[in-house]
């Protein structure tokens, strides 16, 4: 066979293994687990750090104000910073909408070793505490709630003995690049953290979406969160990890009524929501760059380029038959895992063949992560920039 015969079977070979060995991570059935309403219904704060966010409150803040929880809830929204008004806002809608008290407090400017949005979310916690709630809600600003969402997590994180419980949001599909990149971004974190894994005791994957965590206090004070993950900038998988590593049973799956309403219209938009965060992920390391960079062209751009390189008649070897082949099998592997996760956003599934193009742009929005990162840039969000967090003390979560 020639290079690229092999070089396509190579990639049929790793979307066999993907759809048979990552945790069935394209499967969209994992939600909420089964549940029963407890009898004593524990009381709740709901912490949501916000800066500059007064353009989504409005869509997402009743929600929550207006929740039908049985028990003692209460809400604190953190105003970090925000030039907008986000606090008299969300005073005003609180005002009136009426529901759940509100308090809206401010944390001050973060030191340099904490991110901001944890450092707002510590301020939240502590205000917290002080009512002795048995769980904590961490939802972001952007997010909306179903009525009955908080209920429903209680009751799940009951019932199954979970020290968290995460949803992840579904976000916001109305623009031509949402359409494009959105489901594609929940799919790939899918296939890092294939959700089945996460809720398996003794299990070594571990991730949280940071719009919707229910978490125990006391879960919270074993795995020394927020303290313990303070320069994190993917801040949702790092406290998952920490209350694993302290013993907590957690979960995720997919979000049926929890949504997000923030948009993102245009390319620029989205990729800035990835370039700002997917260096750190692979932990600043230019070896992991190299090799996601090569694992992506292997699995999602060989096909295709296999595809119609093997059927060119005129190319530089002829037509390759077995290169068409392989790669027209990767190809069409790879657009059946993708159309469950279009159903999930209710995409048309003609969307899937286009898996590839998406792939190659967020193989470009991870180089330029990485660009930004070496430039000195750093992670950005809401005018904040993150530079690589410098080495400090070790943590104090197991």
């Amino acid at each position: 066979m020639s290079a690229l015969a092999w070089t396509a079977a190579g990639s049929l070979a790793a979307w066999l293994w993907l759809l048979l060995c990552q945790g069935f991570f394209w499967r969209t059935d994992v939600r909420l687990p089964p549940r029963r309403e407890p009898e004593d219904w524990p009381s709740v704060c709901v912490v949501v750090p916000a800066r500059d966010e007064a353009a989504v409150l409005p869509m997402s803040l009743p929600s929550l104000l207006t929740q039908d929880y049985p028990g003692r809830a209460e809400v604190f929204l953190v105003d970090d910073g925000s030039t907008d008004g986000t606090g008299e806002l969300a005073r005003g809608l609180a005002r009136r909408h009426g529901g759940l008290p509100l308090t809206v407090s401010s944390p001050g400017e973060p030191p340099a070793d904490w991110t901001g949005k944890l450092w707002a979310v510590r301020h939240g916690i502590g205000l917290a505490r002080a009512r002795g709630p048995e769980y904590l809600l961490l939802t972001d600003a952007d997010i909306a709630h179903a009525p009955d969402s908080l209920r429903e997590l209680v009751a799940a994180a009951r019932t199954g003995g979970y020290d968290l419980v995460s949803q992840m949001a579904r976000l916001r599909v109305a623009s031509t690049w949402e359409r494009l990149v959105v489901p594609a971004f929940v799919y790939f974190f899918a296939q890092l953290y294939p959700f089945r894994r996460i809720g398996v005791r003794g299990a070594r994957t571990a991730a949280a979406a940071g719009g919707c965590v229910l978490l125990r206090a006391d879960a919270a004070t074993r795995a020394g969160v927020p303290e313990a993950i303070r320069q994190s900038v993917i801040d949702d998988v790092a406290l998952a990890r920490a209350v694993k590593r302290g013993g907590g049973h957690i979960w995720l799956g997919l979000a049926e009524r929890v949504d997000s309403v923030r948009p993102y219209p245009r390319l620029r938009d989205l990729w800035d929501m990835v370039a700002r965060s997917a260096y750190a992920q692979l932990r600043h390391s230019p070896a992991l760059l190299a090799g996601t960079v090569a694992g992506l062209a292997l699995v999602y751009l060989v096909p295709p380029v296999s595809l119609v390189a093997g059927v060119v008649p005129d190319g530089p070897g002829g037509p390759d038959g077995a290169a068409a082949l392989a790669g027209g099998a990767a190809w069409l592997l790879m657009a059946a895992t993708y159309v469950p996760m279009l159903r999930h956003y209710r995409q048309p599934p003609w969307l899937a063949p286009l898996l590839p193009f998406t792939a190659l742009l967020y193989l470009l929005m991870t180089v330029d992560s990485a660009v930004r990162h070496h430039k000195g840039v750093g992670a950005a969000w809401k005018g904040r920039t993150y530079a690589r967090p410098a080495p400090g003390p070790p943590s104090n979560s197991r």
